[in-house]
């Protein structure tokens, strides 16, 4: 009797450090996890939302525009990985006026369905070098972005991965 206890609790043990082992293992090589603690992207992910991306989303493919990326902040390499929008992308000349952005002198602004309100201000011009990327928040009046860093853009190898899905509070596809 005393054995198959022991070995109940031994089997229980065994069971809880393979699923620990895993998911370090998953979140370190597979997926990314993230707490988004401000309000930059709002309303497509609120403030205090768990979200998971994709580490290996960029194996095959490029970043592209309108992708929702976690990465190193530019701006201060000890601080917590950070969650925005792709807008600009390498070797592309981004202007933003009046609110609205413009790519490569085109006349015709960017359609950002996502953006929460009517953002203002007129930034620029920003000349993406290669391998970087120019990143704005979806609730632009209140957003900490490549608008105003001292280094405008996200390098390449800063990118953590794309983001996918909201866990919590409201589960859902991140688009």
């Amino acid at each position: 009797m005393e054995r198959s206890i022991l070995r109940e609790v031994f089997s229980w043990i065994r069971t809880f450090i393979i699923a620990i082992v895993v998911a370090v293992v998953l979140n370190n090589t597979l997926i990314a996890s993230a707490i988004v603690i401000s309000g930059s992207m709002e309303s497509t992910i609120m403030t205090d939302s768990r979200v998971l991306g994709l580490r290996v989303a960029y194996i095959l493919n490029e970043p592209a525009r309108f992708d929702i990326i976690l990465f190193e902040p530019p701006y201060d390499a000890t601080s917590m990985p950070v969650v925005k929008r792709i807008i600009g992308l390498p070797g592309e000349h981004v202007v933003i006026t009046d609110g609205r952005v413009y790519i490569n002198g085109s006349d015709v602004p960017l359609d950002e369905p996502f953006l929460r309100e009517t953002a203002f201000g007129s930034f620029g011009p920003f000349d993406v070098p290669e391998n970087s990327y120019f990143v704005l928040g979806d609730n632009r009046n209140r957003s900490s972005d490549s608008r105003h860093w001292d280094n405008s853009f996200v390098q390449r190898e800063s990118i953590i991965g794309r983001l996918l899905f909201e866990f919590f509070p409201r589960p859902q596809l991140l688009r």
